[in-house]
């Protein structure tokens, strides 16, 4: 399990595919903020809550400089049933080996009903303009997230 991020952190550098297999990296954001978020899995109740909310905040987000990546362990076909499906208009990323949600600290030990097992861990990072690390929030809840950053960044 590797190291949580800090603020201050060089945010770790990646090029995953999107939903339609093109190739998305974050040096190609150089010079905006990005706010990417790690979710467990497409097509469930709770991340698509959370996608849709960053989704209808979307405008809002950019607005204030910000674009936003979702990376999750789906596969880009899953993902892209999943943008079809509800409409989505965040970049979504496909990492199966899990090796930028790694990087991130956002895949690790996680409990839930008296079991210990390995999964991702809800998490935001925000990276500022130069690839720093500004914030970053673990096991962070689907439903009101977006809606706390968005106050938390005074947008």
């Amino acid at each position: 399990m590797s190291e949580r991020l800090q603020p201050g952190d060089v945010a770790p550098a990646f090029t995953l595919p999107d939903a339609d297999g093109n190739e998305v990296s974050l040096a190609a954001h150089q010079g905006r903020k990005v706010i990417v978020y790690f979710y467990p899995a497409a097509l469930t109740p709770g991340c698509t809550k959370q996608a849709c909310d960053f989704t209808d905040n979307l405008e809002v987000l950019a607005g204030a400089g910000y674009d936003v990546i979702g990376i999750s362990p789906d596969k880009p076909e899953k993902l892209a049933k999943f943008r079809e499906k509800e409409n989505l208009k965040v970049t979504l990323l496909a990492d199966p080996d899990k090796t930028v949600l790694d990087a991130y600290g956002a895949f690790g030990e996680k409990k839930n009903y008296g079991k210990t097992y390995m999964g991702v861990i809800r998490s935001t990072v925000i990276v500022d303009e130069a690839g720093k690390v500004e914030h970053a929030l673990y096991n962070v809840r689907a439903t009101g997230h977006v809606a706390k950053i968005i106050k938390d960044l005074a947008i």
